[in-house]
C-alpha cells in the first residue's frame, strides 16, 4: 500500500524484510484502522445507508487516487462524500487536526539533464564538465523561493538526487538532478516551473553545456470542503474531546493524492496523532499502534453520524 525506497533502521521484529523498502508513512496503520472500522460497522449496523471503505494503493507518487477515480470509483459506488485520515508524528496520540480550504500543497517532479563532453581528468579543457554547472544550478535554484516568490505566499523547491560520473579521473559527460516543487497558488506554480527551466538552461549554457528540464505535475492542492470539514471536526470532538481537536491547523507543504478525490466529491482529510515518533519517510519511522483505536472510533462515529440509523 505504501512501500518507500528507504532502508528501515527500526530494528523491530516486524521490520521490513525487503531490502531498501519499508512502510515509512504509516499507511499500514491506516489500513488497520479502516479494517477495524469495517469489522465494527459490520457487527453493529448502527447506520442507515452505504459506507464505502476505500483502501487506496500507490499514494507515494503513483497517484492511486486518480487511477481509482478514472476507473469509476465515485460513480460505480454512488459516492456522495469522501473522507481520509493520515497519521501525524509530533501530534499527540488521541489528537486530531484539520482545516477548511487549502490544506496540503500541490506537487510536481522535475528532472534536469545536463549534457557536456567527456574527457580525461588530466585534460579538462578537452571536455565540457557537467558537474560544475549542475552544482551551480543546485545552488541557484535555492534563490527561486527567496527572490521570486511573494514572501506572503508559499513554495518549496527540493533537489533530492544528484548524480554524475563514475570515476574521479573522468570529466563526466552527463549529470542528472531530480527534485520536487510545491505550491498553493497557480502563479507560484507557473513561476517556479519557468525559473527552474530558465536557471538550468542559462547556467548550463554559460559553461558550454546544455540542460534539459522534464517537468511533470503530480498532485493538485488538497482542498477541504466546509460542510464536510465541520462534520469531521464535530465527530472528532465527540470521539477525542474538544481540547484534542484543532480545526484550524496550519497549511502543510506536504502533498496527498486524496486531492483528486476531493476534486470529484466534497470531503475532508484530517491528521490523527502518532505521538512523539520519527517523522514520515524517515528510516526510523514506526506507526504507533496506540493511534488505532482512535482511528477506528472516528471512522465508525463518522459513518453513524452522517447516516443515522432509523432504528433504535
Amino acid at each position: 500500500m505504501d512501500a518507500l525506497p528507504v532502508e528501515e533502521t527500526t530494528g523491530l521484529s516486524y521490520a521490513s524484510r525487503v531490502p531498501g523498502r519499508m512502510h515509512a508513512c504509516g499507511h499500514d496503520g491506516h489500513t488497520a484502522m479502516l479494517l477495524g472500522a469495517a469489522k465494527g460497522l459490520a457487527e453493529t449496523r448502527n447506520f442507515d445507508g452505504t459506507a464505502v471503505l476505500i483502501f487506496q494503493p500507490a499514494e507515494e507518487g503513483g497517484a492511486g487516487a486518480k487511477a481509482m477515480c478514472d476507473d469509476g470509483l465515485m460513480t460505480r459506488w454512488n459516492v456522495e462524500k469522501v473522507f481520509a485520515l493520515h497519521n501525524e508524528p509530533g501530534l499527540p496520540i488521541g489528537h486530531f487536526a484539520t482545516r477548511t480550504g487549502p490544506f496540503g500543497a500541490a506537487v510536481a517532479s522535475f528532472r534536469i539533464t545536463i549534457e557536456g563532453k567527456s574527457a580525461h581528468g588530466a585534460s579538462p579543457q578537452a571536455g565540457v564538465d557537467t558537474l560544475l554547472p549542475a552544482a551551480n544550478i543546485l545552488i541557484a535554484l535555492q534563490t527561486v523561493i527567496s527572490r521570486n516568490v511573494d514572501p506572503l505566499k508559499s513554495g518549496v523547491i527540493n533537489i533530492g538526487s544528484f548524480s554524475g560520473g563514475q570515476s574521479g579521473a573522468v570529466v563526466p559527460q552527463t549529470t542528472l538532478m531530480h527534485g520536487t516543487a510545491r505550491w498553493f497558488e497557480p502563479e507560484v506554480r507557473d513561476m517556479m516551473q519557468r525559473r527552474i527551466t530558465e536557471i538550468s538552461e542559462g547556467i548550463a549554457a554559460s559553461y558550454g553545456a546544455t540542460a534539459t528540464v522534464d517537468y511533470k505535475s503530480l498532485y493538485p492542492v488538497v482542498v477541504n470542503h466546509p460542510a464536510e470539514t465541520a462534520l469531521a471536526v464535530d465527530v472528532a470532538r465527540n470521539v477525542m474531546g474538544a481540547d484534542a481537536v484543532n480545526s484550524d491547523h496550519p497549511q502543510l507543504m506536504g502533498s496527498e493524492d486524496f486531492a483528486f478525490m476531493l476534486q470529484e466529491r466534497p470531503g475532508n482529510i484530517a491528521l490523527i496523532g502518532n505521538g512523539n515518533t520519527a517523522g514520515l519517510h524517515e528510516a526510523s519511522y514506526d506507526f504507533n499502534d496506540a493511534a488505532i483505536p482512535y482511528g477506528v472510533s472516528y471512522w465508525m462515529r463518522l459513518v453513524e453520524t452522517a447516516m443515522p440509523s432509523t432504528f433504535h
